[in-house]
């Protein structure tokens, strides 16, 4: 009979816990000494904006940052009326300026047709003059998104000036390179920034914000100290932006002791639940392709997630090669043979009275066991980055 144990309405959930998250942002705060903006793009780096976003406000952000204008409607319904600045981190497109005046969304802007959606529907409002912000992203060396300093960014400039019901509310670069603190490219980079905002002031703008980088820049303290004296020049607020340590995570650095990471807490437990379990005797083959086969009897447990919900097909096994592990009663389950799109096969022969309905661990820690999402990285082959924004959909988060 099915073990009751571990009673649950889904094959298998990510729980994310508010006061873990609550807690790093806390200790990222304290870290920046300066406003923190909390990217919670990417539906919150797999962890689910509409949970996140309302925790992270109480704890204190006043911004938030998503990728698309829809990401930012999904939030600010979430609030529910909770204050908050919102950031388009990766501005918008045809159709989208009337959400995102709608919502009181705030757009990155850095190509002029991006002036011309929002001055086009706020002229048809009827919208005073200032009434709407943007932030300016300058590419200051990613050749990614964002305008050059120099002509480009003159040209810009000038668009916005008429645009009379756009207000330049902050001007924004993103770095490279943050987690190798002695890579030149970085003080490049501020440098060109610095360049940037010189043309911002002559060009007789006052942004109220300022800001650049990420997890790394304020774990490792680069940003606290470069951004103030930048953002002075121009009267302005300084502010950074984190995303992954949010989360828990943080990229190891290069040359220099981290202020944060050791205070971070996982957010996310992705957990299942056995579902069936079986005997085999030795010679038995596990599996797509028999990559695997028994050495000698196994008891094997059935898990009914694969690759479809983010567990990745790279955590497979064979006789040869090791793959990923599961937590089972606080021990490591070794996966057994090939991950499968809605299926997996962990061994269980050193579980004791392991039973079906039993509760697994695939992401998070069960007693002193742990496995986290750099774990799930390094056998993959990945960042962590894209761990936790590949957990899918079908996996339904609870906050916690």
């Amino acid at each position: 009979m099915p073990s009751t144990r571990s009673p649950r309405t889904h094959a298998a959930a990510a729980s994310i816990c508010a006061a873990a998250l609550r807690q790093n942002f806390l200790a990222l705060q304290h870290a920046a000494q300066m406003p923190l903006l909390a990217v919670i793009k990417a539906d919150a780096y797999g962890h689910g904006a509409a949970l996140c976003a309302p925790e992270l406000v109480a704890a204190g952000a006043g911004w938030l940052g998503v990728t698309s204008v829809q990401e930012g409607v999904t939030v600010r319904e979430a609030l529910r009326g909770t204050p908050a600045d919102i950031l388009v981190m990766c501005g918008l497109w045809h159709g989208e300026a009337a959400a995102c005046i709608d919502h009181a969304l705030t757009s990155v802007v850095w190509e002029p047709y991006h002036l011309t959606l929002l001055q086009c529907e706020a002229t048809r409002r009827g919208l005073p003059a200032g009434s709407i912000p943007v932030h300016v992203e300058v590419d200051t060396g990613m050749a990614r998104q964002g305008v050059a300093p120099g002509a480009a960014l003159t040209h810009l400039l000038t668009c916005l000036q008429a645009a009379p019901a756009l207000r330049l509310d902050g001007v924004m670069t993103h770095l490279a390179s943050t987690e190798c603190t002695a890579d030149p490219q970085n003080a490049r980079q501020m440098e060109r920034f610095a360049q940037a905002l010189q043309q911002v002031q002559q060009a007789g703008l006052r942004p109220a914000w300022i800001h650049a980088g990420n997890t790394s820049s304020t774990d490792s303290g680069y940003m606290p100290n470069a951004l103030p004296a930048l953002a002075a020049t121009l009267g302005a607020q300084p502010m950074t932006r984190t995303g992954l340590a949010l989360y828990g995570y943080a990229l190891p650095l290069d040359g220099t002791a981290p202020r944060v990471e050791p205070n971070l807490q996982p957010v996310l437990t992705w957990t299942t639940c056995i579902v069936s379990l079986r005997d085999v005797p030795a010679g038995s083959t596990v599996g797509y392709n028999a990559a695997f086969v028994a050495p000698g009897p196994m008891r094997l447990a059935l898990l009914p997630v694969g690759y479809a919900d983010g567990f990745r097909r790279a955590l497979s096994s064979s006789n040869h090669q090791a793959g990923g592990a599961v937590l089972i009663d606080g021990r490591r389950a070794p996966v057994v043979g090939r991950v499968s799109m809605d299926l997996t096969v962990v061994d269980v022969s050193d579980v004791p009275s392991v039973a079906i309905g039993d509760e697994v661990v695939l992401m998070g820690s069960q007693g002193s066991e742990c496995i986290g999402a750099d774990e799930h990285a390094r056998l993959a082959n990945t960042s962590m980055y894209e761990v936790l924004c590949g957990i899918s959909d079908r996996v339904p988060r609870v906050l916690s």
